[in-house]
């Protein structure tokens, strides 16, 4: 374990942990000297990911829980907090897509996107918050995306959460300012998860190299990146080398925001 960005004896809690940038971030601050804490809906995934780190002589738990559920939520960060004392870290990476524009995105679709990215959000820090203040520490990180900056075709459901999940973030950081409490969130452009591998074969099929040629060319760089980056961000603004960076986005995005002309 590096001494720079260590995580050691901090308790991460980790919402969608068990894939995608979740895992990437879990299996990080594991490795960092965390002990992660999963909180994912799909427990054999979870399970997958938890076994992988306690294998590799980190510390790791899952718990099985639908973010949407404040209820569930709840109940989860109260069994974290009686059993570790505390709660340093909370990453919400938990979160849906949805391809639609305004007249094709139904109310049931809406519904969904909102419970899950945006409310399940709220949920996770809702959950944490009361913890992070009795301790007088605490950092709060969220997944963002490019979509919350700028016009995306067909993502209307969706960069409607995103940009909920940046002012979100904003009024937590300023709210909670003097309680030692930081909160931040990244926005990523396109990331090479599961996601994109299953979204390509189903829409388009027999066509999947080309598709997916075609979408890392949308980043300036030209490649979607990897989930290990979007982690390697994640650990420093979720580590005491970042204590001065509070109610910030941060795009890590291969130039997409700005260099796109």
């Amino acid at each position: 374990m590096s001494t720079l960005f260590s995580l050691e004896n901090k308790i991460a809690v980790i919402t969608g942990g068990g894939s995608g940038i979740g895992r990437a971030i879990a299996e990080l601050f594991a490795l960092q000297g965390a002990v992660v804490c999963i909180v994912e809906l799909n427990a054999s995934s979870a399970e997958e990911v938890i076994t992988k780190i306690n294998s590799s002589k980190g510390t790791a738990e899952a718990f099985s829980c639908n973010v949407a559920s404040q209820t569930e939520v709840s109940k989860v960060f109260d069994t974290i907090a009686n059993k570790y004392k505390h709660i340093d870290v909370l990453v919400n990476c938990a979160g849906i897509a949805h391809i639609g524009k305004l007249d094709t995105t139904t109310e049931a679709d809406f519904e969904k996107i909102f419970n899950v990215n945006v409310k399940g959000v709220y949920n996770a820090m809702f959950g944490a918050i009361g913890f992070m203040k009795k301790q007088q520490q605490g950092v709060i990180l969220n997944l963002a995306s490019v979509a919350s900056s700028v016009g995306i075709p067909d993502r209307f459901a969706y960069s409607m959460s995103k940009g909920a999940v940046v002012t979100m973030t904003l009024s937590v950081a300023k709210d909670y300012i003097k309680e030692g409490i930081r909160c931040n969130c990244i926005s990523p452009a396109r990331v090479h998860t599961p996601f994109v591998d299953g979204f390509l074969k189903a829409n388009y099929p027999g066509q999947e190299p080309e598709m997916f040629e075609k979408l890392s060319k949308t980043q300036p760089i030209g490649r979607m990146a990897e989930p290990k980056e979007i982690a390697q961000l994640a650990l420093y603004l979720c580590s005491d080398e970042a204590s001065f960076i509070t109610g910030t986005d941060y795009p890590i995005d291969g130039g997409f925001i700005r260099l796109n002309n």
